[in-house]
């Protein structure tokens, strides 16, 4: 329960710029795995989802939680950024961080998106990432290297994120 109570509190801390001393995944590490259950709004699913079935692609790994303002605007905007860039091999893995999991596909339910959803009510994933707020999403290299970590969500940042993904999209070899 105080694990539980701490990750909660920070989550709702201010934000910090990840280089400005925050411990966690920074851009230029290696991605660290991500292996949780699946979460599906249509039927029950037993399935799950890892981050190593989608190396090769530029991936925009997003935490989020029903109860962030800023996750309700960013969704539609990677929903559309999946749905442009996904041919040219791009994909979004959104990671619910909410405790109950009725709860994240309540919020499902009113913003559906296409892209793989899947469930950590534990919190060891985005204590691992060190995550200090929602959304905070990690852009992923085709090799699996962190290139951007982008915390909070405004209604301009879908433009600059997709600027960021082409440019990825691009190198070759990444």
């Amino acid at each position: 329960m105080r694990a539980r109570f701490a990750l909660i509190l920070g989550l709702c801390l201010p934000l910090w710029d990840a280089a400005a001393g925050a411990s966690g995944i920074v851009s230029g590490q290696a991605a660290l795995a991500v292996d949780l259950p699946i979460l599906s709004t249509r039927e029950p699913s037993t399935g799950r989802m890892s981050l190593a079935e989608l190396r090769g692609k530029v991936v925009y790994l997003d935490f989020w939680a029903s109860w962030c303002g800023p996750c309700r605007m960013s969704f539609p905007q990677l929903e559309q950024l999946r749905e442009e860039l996904a041919p040219q091999g791009f994909e979004v893995l959104a990671v619910s961080v909410d405790e109950f999991e009725a709860d994240a596909l309540e919020f499902l339910d009113e913003i559906p998106v296409s892209y793989p959803v899947v469930h950590d009510g534990e919190g060891v994933t985005p204590q691992a990432y060190g995550i200090l707020g929602m959304p905070t999403g990690y852009l992923i290299d085709r090799k699996g290297v962190v290139r951007l970590v982008h915390q909070g969500f405004r209604k301009h940042d879908g433009a600059k994120l997709k600027a960021e993904i082409i440019e990825l999209l691009g190198e070759q070899g990444s």
